[in-house]
């Protein structure tokens, strides 16, 4: 059979008669003033530097089939943009965004690229509506090689998001993606402001996952409900912010359940860790446990108290000033104490908690919180002495997650707590004189936690 694109009657007809596709950018409000800002931040920390940034590819996910694009996030810090395959320019005189242009109907591509063309995946604005929509200087990607041509100034770049990009310069800039991360623990209004739509969008999708515990347990169980915050983050933002995770009963132990494909049943706990990411990219980050019944029997209440007690105590040290890895030194000093009354140490409290000892850490392998915003761990390449051995500070935006996590199979416990998993995480901004629960509409206390729960299943 011959192919379509050489048949001349096709091509011919093709060509002709298309009217301008709908190529309209829809911008969350204040985001082109926001960007302004960062690059300007960018820019005075890197003086003298040419600055190359790419939003980064879709990785295949079978064959022809590719993974949902999702933009490189310190570009879509420094630009608002999130065109596959587009490129940041940026120096001290000015910022050049390079996106690809959408095939035009005279061009093979046109009707030949299902994975670009905007007849195969729908209509796609080029550098011209680009420019206007960001109030940015934008030009074609082919133009990129051009702009990055001679060796002066010395062009930083992040290798690994793009093989045009990685092609067309020098070697990986540890120092561009720190200083990026180090730009981004302080968040502006603007951000806080997206993080703050995040979380509400977020307390809407556990709200709706409390009213489906019942289709859960008839039949839907733990898939049913990862599809019913998912639809959530989808309908409010631009999805969830990672894989969401619906643990019930004896998955609740494990950390990272994201299969999320087993049975939901009455006398479970049932913990949600999940986040929508808005269209801005800011994600939240929440997790509630909870008892499915509305319920928690005698030994599921023991283990979540502690973990609230813990929960508590962190959130109060939560403050500009204070160092911080306090709230995470914190919440381990409750948890070991009450491991310690329960006879789950071999040791004393304080011999747990030196960094020599850590047995209590069997039951807690993980941290009790991290930085938040455009990524769900953000800011990942700071330093250590900026990060978790530095100091909180106003515009900081953060999560608070002690727990406990009593595996199903672990025999130094009692028959009664294993199988129990236990987290609750908050979102929190740091205030000029504390902290800023972003996410305290959703309750924490072991009461109000199972009255909510009836209430919305009812």
């Amino acid at each position: 059979m011959a192919k379509l694109v050489e048949a001349d009657g096709f091509r011919t007809h093709i060509r002709d008669g298309w009217g301008k596709w709908d190529d309209h950018i829809d911008l969350p409000k204040g985001i082109v003033e926001a960007v302004r800002a960062h690059r300007a931040r960018l820019v005075e920390a890197l003086p003298g530097k040419r600055i190359a940034l790419a939003a980064g590819r879709a990785h295949v996910r079978s064959n022809d089939t590719f993974h949902e694009f999702r933009a490189d996030s310190d570009f879509v810090w420094l630009t608002g943009c999130q065109v596959e395959g587009a490129v940041l320019v940026l120096s001290d005189e000015d910022a050049t965004l390079f996106v690809p242009v959408p095939s035009e109907p005279h061009s093979v591509d046109f009707f030949g690229d299902a994975d670009r063309s905007p007849f195969w995946i729908g209509a796609a604005a080029g550098p011209k509506e680009w420019g206007e929509a960001l109030d940015i200087t934008a030009r074609p990607l082919e133009d990129l090689a051009h702009a990055l041509r001679g060796r002066h100034p010395e062009t930083l770049t992040a290798k690994g998001v793009d093989p045009l990009l990685d092609a067309l310069t020098g070697s990986h800039s540890d120092e561009l993606r720190t200083t990026l991360s180090e730009l981004r623990r302080i968040k502006d209004d603007w951000e806080i402001g997206q993080l703050r739509q995040a979380v509400d969008a977020s307390v809407k999708g556990f709200a709706d996952v409390a009213m489906e515990l019942g289709q859960a347990v008839r039949g839907g169980g733990e898939r049913w409900l990862q599809g019913t915050f998912d639809r959530r983050a989808r309908t409010e933002g631009n999805g969830p912010g990672y894989t969401s995770i619906v643990a019930a009963g004896p998955h609740a132990p494990v950390l990272h359940w994201t299969r999320c494909d087993g049975r939901v049943n009455d006398a479970d706990l049932l913990l949600l860790d999940a986040g929508v990411e808005m269209n801005s990219l800011y994600t939240a980050d929440v997790t509630r446990t909870f008892p499915v019944s509305g319920e928690f029997s005698a030994a599921q209440r023991q283990v979540y108290d502690l973990v609230h007690a813990s929960h508590v105590a962190a959130l109060a040290e939560v403050k500009p000033g204070n160092d911080y890895s306090a709230f995470h030194h914190t919440a381990m000093r409750v948890l070991a104490e009450g491991l310690h009354d329960w006879g789950l140490l071999p040791v004393s409290v304080d011999k747990a908690l030196d960094p020599a000892g850590q047995h209590h850490r069997r039951y807690i392998v993980c941290g009790t919180g991290h930085l938040l915003g455009l990524d769900v761990h953000d800011c990942a390449d700071a330093r250590q002495e900026t990060y978790q051995m530095g100091i909180l500070e106003r515009g900081m935006a953060l999560t608070v997650e002690p727990g406990l996590y009593f595996h199903p199979n672990d025999e130094t416990l009692p028959p009664e707590l294993r199988g129990i998993g236990v987290r609750i995480e908050d979102d929190l901004v740091v205030t000029s004189t504390g902290a800023e629960i972003l996410s305290d509409a959703l309750p924490i206390e072991a009461d109000d936690v199972a009255a909510w729960v009836r209430k919305q299943r009812s």
